[in-house]
């Protein structure tokens, strides 16, 4: 964000305590906030398993964030966003602590129904958004932005007007919401979000915290961005899977699915939830999947201790089906495949007729196996 002109905090990330120490004597400021750096929400509230309670914390004492990353580093957090036993914490950020006057809530995002990038924005910001738009709704302002044109000065200083900017600071925040803009579209994110988007004493409008997602698609392009990624808090056999560019999702259920295309996994997913079963996972092969691919997959489906069956729910729009059978039926003789397994093969048949007409080949037909 600071690459691209978003106001943010001075800050350094540190692994060691001894790194925190130094980051905060480096940062010569009157207060300092060190914040535990994982994946979820609600870190303020958390809870350490070294009996240390909350993942943010303030000090104007260099040696004490020295002491307050000890009990961080190597520890686990528990929040509400995290699994029972918490997170490990591997890096801390100890950022210079700024006051702020007045909190907003700011968001970019992909918006599916307006085919384009939208800008959501609320007056009330520090807080969960979405109790904002169940308990005030006539708080929650939202702008379409056109994909060509971009975002306009006026639309940036009506959404800093709706959140409650005056005076100087509506020209700062509208010209943070350009910059933010800017980054949405320079990172290829699908979502930009800054809560709180604040204002401080001295008439600064800062990004204080932010959540941003990246288009997997962009990956080649955006090299250095997913370089970063650090995949130690994901589950081990979800790491496994994107190996072999296979989309998985751990569930709590006991029946493995295993699908093509998105879509027919979620609804393999909610059929089976709807006739009393309860999915282990969401597997999506995806369209150009090769025989490899799918023993793989029946390689960490049966690997799940939780799996009492396996459901194939495959659509031979976008996939050969032989590829899938060959791959099913190596999968079962070489893992020794000990639990039920109930396939579903739907395919096109593709057969070439001559029209005596137009001179031309015409492709129909389907049949199930």
């Amino acid at each position: 964000m600071a690459d691209h002109g978003v106001t943010v905090q001075r800050f350094f990330v540190a692994d060691s305590a001894n790194d925190a120490l130094e980051a905060a004597q480096r940062l010569k400021a009157k207060e300092i906030v060190l914040k535990a750096q994982i994946l979820a929400g609600g870190r303020g509230k958390g809870i350490f398993n070294s009996g240390l309670k909350g993942g943010v914390h303030l000090t104007k004492d260099p040696k004490t964030v020295e002491q307050l990353a000890k009990q961080m580093i190597g520890y686990n957090l528990s929040t509400k966003q995290t699994p029972k036993d918490g997170v490990t914490v591997k890096k801390v950020m100890v950022a210079e602590a700024l006051d702020i006057s007045r909190e907003t809530y700011f968001a970019i995002l992909m918006d599916r129904a307006c085919n384009g990038p939208v800008m959501v924005g609320s007056p009330q910001g520090g807080v969960d958004i979405e109790e904002v738009a169940v308990t005030s709704p006539e708080l929650i302002f939202k702008e379409e932005i056109d994909i060509f044109e971009g975002i306009k000065d006026r639309q940036a200083l009506q959404m800093a007007k709706n959140l409650g900017f005056q005076g100087p600071l509506q020209q700062k925040a509208a010209d943070q919401i350009k910059k933010l803009y800017n980054l949405f579209l320079k990172i290829d994110a699908t979502q930009v979000e800054v809560n709180p988007f604040g204002e401080t004493p001295e008439g600064q409008v800062v990004c204080f915290d932010a959540k941003i997602n990246f288009d997997d698609n962009a990956e080649f392009r955006q090299k250095e961005i997913f370089a970063m990624d650090d995949k130690s808090e994901s589950e081990p056999i979800e790491n496994e899977a994107a190996k072999y560019d296979l989309k998985y999702i751990g569930l709590d259920g006991n029946i493995a699915c295993f699908v093509n295309g998105a879509g027919l996994a979620m609804a393999t997913c909610d059929i089976i939830s709807l006739n009393g079963g309860k999915p282990a996972n969401f597997l999506d092969l995806g369209g150009g999947v090769k025989e490899a691919q799918v023993y793989q997959a029946f390689k960490l489906l049966t690997a799940d201790p939780k799996v009492e069956a396996i459901l194939v729910n495959i659509f031979g729009g976008i996939v050969n089906c032989a590829i899938i059978a060959n791959g099913i039926t190596k999968a079962c003789q070489e893992l020794e495949l000990k639990v039920p397994l109930v396939v579903r093969l739907e395919a096109l048949f593709h057969k070439k007729q001559k029209s005596h007409r137009e001179g031309r080949h015409a492709l129909f037909g389907s049949y199930r196996l």
